[in-house]
This record gives structure tokens, sequence and C-alpha cells, in this order.
């Protein structure tokens, strides 16, 4: 059993998401979220969010107890490229591309052994 959260159209570069979800990958959710609140990056207040909604996900969907989840799968695709023109030299025209992320936060019951 498995629950998922996902957030998507995030204003943050797929490359700069993945440092962080690096991180918290195979994780208990306690030490995800310690590692987060801790983590220097403009990601982690996003996937903060994201974890502790994967988390009630869990709970109020599937009835799995909050203590024994982890994160299982975390991953970042790339979302649609907002364009914009930047003025330069000589009349020229410099394109910037402002990328966006879709995130996707699994995660699963521990299994007692």
């Amino acid at each position: 059993m498995e629950a998922k959260a996902h957030l998507k159209y995030v204003r943050i570069s797929p490359r700069k998401v993945k440092i962080v979800l690096d991180l918290i990958r195979g994780k208990d959710t306690d030490a995800a979220m310690a590692i987060l609140k801790n983590t220097n990056k403009i990601a982690s207040e996003h996937l903060i969010k994201l974890l502790k909604s994967a988390v009630a996900n869990a709970e109020h969907n599937y009835n799995m107890n909050a203590g024994n989840l982890f994160v299982s799968e975390c991953f970042v695709c790339p979302g649609p490229t907002l364009k914009r023109v930047q003025p330069r030299a000589q009349g020229r025209a410099f394109q910037i591309l402002k990328r966006t992320s879709h995130v996707t936060l699994v995660v699963k019951e521990k299994e007692v052994s």
C-alpha cells in the first residue's frame, strides 16, 4: 500500500528540486522532515508541504500509521517552460527560460518483520 502526493507547476527548475529530493529518498518521514527543515534551499519549503500532504493522504485515505511511513519514491519531471525576452546590445533579444517542475512523492509503510 502506498500514498502519493503531487505538486505541479512549481516555479523552480527541476535540476534544483532534484538536489533536495536526493537527500530524502528512502528516509523515514520524520527524518525527511528534519532534513527538509534544515536544508537551506528554496525547494525545501515546497517539499515540506508536499511531504505533509503525502503523510496526511496515507493516514486519511489508507489508514496507515504515520510513525511507520518512509519516502519510497520521489522524483521530479519538467513542466512547461515560460519563455521571456530580455533586450541586449545593438537591438538584439536574449531568451530567458523560466522553468517549472512537477514533483511526485510516494510514501509507504514499513513492513513489520
